[in-house]
């Protein structure tokens, strides 16, 4: 576990937090046009933090034309895209991810990042979790052909308490936001380009399992409809509460979702059910 920042910010109660909805293209420009676009209305609204999807700078599932466009961090337009936002617009950016290169690694990483107000990076993660499936009546998927897993757990530290660094397919391995939740994150990032079928059977159910059961704010930005390389993605853009309950969905409806969040309703949810204390060492089962 990597606590990514050493700030010493006096944690703030109420956060206004402005949730992402987008399409993202295959070029960079695109992605970029459309987040300057979302940034400024979100300013104008007040938010605090701007939360984007995964995928927000660059979507192309075609390796060899995304080899193109995919570069190195520091030379990456959509992350520097996101640090000017986030000092001109005195805002928190989570970027969501998007994909770099970072050699000697020759497959993609799928990174996030948060960037503070003055337009530095505090706390960077790769996906760990990789999207390698075979669903029912559709084609394997293999998202390990093209990235590289990250190995690294992410906790960063925020004016409004410490948060936990994930994306997408990480939904699905619950230890992961358990030891965040242990390690004191009040939020979970869970940007996302959900495919439609696990979209409508799993999508709502697992956000609010993960806030249910750690007590703590999801915030999960979402990618949606029909995109350049020919996917289709869920939507739904959601936050839910310490509590479990659905603050926000976005449905189909790209843009912002700009929503207030009482911190202090993480401390109330843990004081009411502490499953984080109760929790026992046991011996595994033995089968016979």
């Amino acid at each position: 576990m990597k606590d990514a920042t050493e700030r010493n910010d006096v944690a703030g109660t109420h956060l206004r937090l402005a949730m992402v909805q987008m399409t993202s293209s295959n070029q960079h420009a695109d992605n970029v046009e459309a987040v300057h676009v979302i940034a400024h209305e979100a300013a104008k609204q007040g938010a605090q933090l701007l939360a984007l999807p995964e995928a927000a700078g660059l979507m192309n599932r075609d390796r060899e034309s995304a080899r193109l466009s995919v570069t190195t961090e520091d030379q990456d337009p959509y992350i520097a895209a996101c640090m000017d936002i986030a000092r001109e617009h005195r805002m928190w950016v989570q970027t969501g991810s998007t994909p770099v290169l970072d050699p000697p690694e020759t497959r993609f990483r799928n990174r996030g990042h948060l960037i503070d107000p003055d337009g530095q990076i505090t706390a960077r993660y790769d996906k760990i979790h990789l999207f390698d499936v075979n669903l029912p009546g559709e084609p394997a998927r293999r998202e390990s052909d093209r990235y590289a897993p990250g190995e690294q757990a992410v906790v960063a530290s925020t004016p409004w308490g410490r948060v936990g660094m994930s994306v997408c397919y990480d939904l699905r391995f619950p230890h992961l936001y358990r030891e965040y939740a242990r390690q004191g994150a009040t939020v979970m990032f869970i940007p996302s380009a959900f495919a439609m079928s696990t979209g409508a059977a799993h999508w709502e159910i697992l956000l609010r399992a993960r806030a249910i059961e750690n007590g703590c704010f999801v915030v999960a930005a979402a990618q949606n409809g029909h995109h350049a390389d020919g996917r289709q993605t869920w939507g739904h853009s959601m936050i839910i509460d310490p509590w479990g309950r659905v603050l926000t969905d976005m449905k189909t409806d790209n843009g912002i979702a700009v929503v207030d969040l009482d911190m202090e309703a993480v401390t109330t949810a843990r004081q009411s059910i502490p499953a984080i204390e109760n929790e026992r060492r046991y011996v595994p089962a033995l089968l016979p």
